[in-house]
């Protein structure tokens, strides 16, 4: 990076932590997707990232921290399992669901004694973080339901004036949300699939139960809804021999490789979104572990009533 455009980025940096101190609402960039980020210790600055989205309130928020330190000042208890995963994967896109403190905001955590935390891995949230000087909440900048940005003008797209500024980035490289594990009781459960997968997980801290169904009430992770992570235009997924159905659509074909698929599938999706056309297809991904984030991202992407396919 250039020493004009390092001054420029510093400044920017500078002002959107101003803007997140003074209660705002800033976009900025992690190695997911697009954060809108808010002071996570300021429960109106909370409730402004709920009415930009529309997000029902039974949908808690994920906090960024900057440090250990800062985690461990969030939670009543820092386990080792926490310790042992954190210095596994941290930065990085896993996020960790622990028994909050009293001064974290119920509104936060939409009811829950739970909060998810996580250090992302962008230099830029970094330095947000950091100079802001407290944990940032932020889901995903979009409205809810709706595609995920992975670039700045996703956001722009998407939050138009809902946002007070939107910190540029590049394209997010892991391309989906984290994955979300619960060590608020005696067992660890992986409440939604991401990029770092079960078995990784395994490996550290031994065996992880899968959630199953997300139940009545506020929901122990983001990302639980039937219905989310979608395109505007009808997304269906297509099984080989599966005939198209008719109208106007777009097909997307994808990468091979699981981590190159993910990286580049919402941008995919919204630059097929653009196109104005009656569907999208995309053929469905192959089983197995390394597919289960993805699946699950179009699975939900795609529950929606769309145009029917038939087989030949």
């Amino acid at each position: 990076m250039r020493k004009t455009e390092k001054r420029i980025l510093t400044s920017e940096i500078r002002r959107a932590a101003e803007l997140i101190r003074a209660g705002e609402l800033v976009a900025f960039p992690t190695e997911t997707v697009y954060g809108l980020g808010a002071n996570a210790l300021d429960a109106a600055a909370i409730e402004k990232i709920y009415a930009a989205k529309g997000r029902p309130a039974t949908s808690p928020l994920i906090v960024h921290v900057s440090s250990m330190e800062m985690a461990r000042g969030l939670v009543r208890e820092w386990p080792e399992r926490a310790e042992q995963l954190a210095a596994r994967f941290w930065p990085g896109p896993l996020t960790l669901v622990l028994a909050k403190r009293e001064h974290v905001p119920d509104r936060l955590t939409a009811g829950l004694r739970t909060m998810g935390i996580r250090m992302p891995a962008h230099p830029v949230a970094q330095a947000l973080i950091r100079e802001a000087g407290v944990p940032i909440a932020a889901p995903s900048a979009n409205r809810f339901m709706e595609l995920s940005p992975t670039t700045a003008q996703h956001v722009r797209d998407g939050l138009g004036d809902r946002v007070a500024m939107v910190l540029e980035g590049g394209p997010s490289k892991v391309g989906i949300e984290s994955t979300v594990l619960s060590l608020a009781g005696r067992e660890a459960v992986l409440l939604r699939p991401g990029m770092v997968a079960q078995r990784e997980i395994e490996k550290v801290i031994g065996p992880v139960r899968m959630l199953e169904g997300a139940g009545e009430g506020p929901h122990a992770s983001p990302g639980l809804h039937a219905r989310h992570y979608s395109p505007r235009t009808p997304l269906i997924l297509i099984d080989p021999g599966q005939e198209l159905p008719p109208g106007r659509g777009v097909c997307i074909e994808m990468p091979a490789d699981p981590r190159e698929y993910a990286a580049v599938l919402y941008e995919r999706l919204h630059e097929a979104d653009a196109k104005g056309a009656d569907w999208i297809a995309i053929q469905r991904p192959p089983k197995g572990e390394d597919w289960t984030a993805i699946r699950d991202r179009l699975d939900r992407a795609s529950a929606r009533n769309t145009p029917k396919a038939s087989n030949r």
